[in-house]
């Protein structure tokens, strides 16, 4: 099935959009303000885990192909395939035992971590082991595949992924038996801190320690945290660094020419 089909509108097709930071990013300089995304109802705070996305993308006929953020680099059967990070060697074990979807495209987004991936690898592990956690699933229908790449690009970043919803993707990962993203609390949306060092604040509360270490010789710094409503119409992410470069400039004098 995957020798007939558009490799270039494949990869467009199930690409992971761009996720907003909670507190917006100001181009000037790379630190935030004091402008924030806006949730309502209930909000699932789940772990940032600092790696490398990893995409699955599986097909009924039971074939899949395994990406990066940006290609596609292994399809079942292939003998040799891109090595880039080690994603195709830490998901090929996963994606051969997945049970595939019964019509349409089954996408799983996953994170890669630990071994030499980031320089936070550190953070996770001691001894260069590798881990894999399972943070968002979306289902594409086959005919978008038949589209224009500009219009499949438009289609993704305005939201036309069928993300599954919190619980359905819980459901999904017990039954594939996948290790989710930590999740660290339920809050509600008037709950959440409007301003920076609140926010700073909220993060050290909630992840003061990675929960994925991969052993005992891991730093266990965690990288933050992503913020998502019930049926996923609003995401963010907050990240430990971001507070602390923006809050750290506050507290600089200003220069003078």
């Amino acid at each position: 099935m995957i020798r007939a089909i558009d490799l270039a509108a494949l990869n467009t097709a199930t690409k992971y959009p761009s996720i907003p930071t909670y507190h917006t990013l100001d181009p000037k300089d790379g630190g935030l303000i004091e402008e924030s995304v806006a949730f309502t109802g209930d909000v699932y705070l789940t772990e940032k885990v600092d790696g490398t996305n990893g995409r699955i993308v599986s097909f009924p006929s039971g074939d899949y192909v395994i990406g990066s953020r940006e290609e596609l680099l292994y399809a079942r059967g292939d003998l040799i395939g891109n090595p880039a990070l080690g994603i195709a060697d830490a998901l090929r074990p996963l994606a051969d035992r997945l049970t595939p979807p019964t019509s349409g495209i089954r996408i799983l987004y996953l994170e890669v971590y630990g071994g030499k991936v980031t320089a936070a690898s550190r953070e996770y592990t001691g001894s260069r082991a590798v881990g894999h956690r399972l943070f968002d699933a979306a289902d594409v229908p086959l005919d978008v595949l038949e589209w224009p790449r500009a219009r499949i690009s438009s289609w993704r970043e305005d939201g036309g992924q069928r993300f599954l919803d919190e619980d359905a993707l819980a459901l999904s990962a017990q039954a594939q038996e996948i290790d989710l993203v930590p999740r660290l609390a339920t809050v509600g949306a008037d709950d959440l801190p409007t301003g920076i060092a609140e926010m700073q604040a909220f993060l050290g509360d909630h992840l003061p320690t990675t929960h994925v270490a991969l052993d005992e010789g891991a730093g266990g710094h965690p990288e933050g945290i992503v913020l998502r409503d019930g049926n996923r119409s609003a995401v963010a992410k907050a990240r430990f660094q971001d507070y602390r470069r923006t809050l750290k400039r506050r507290t600089q004098p200003a220069r003078h020419r």
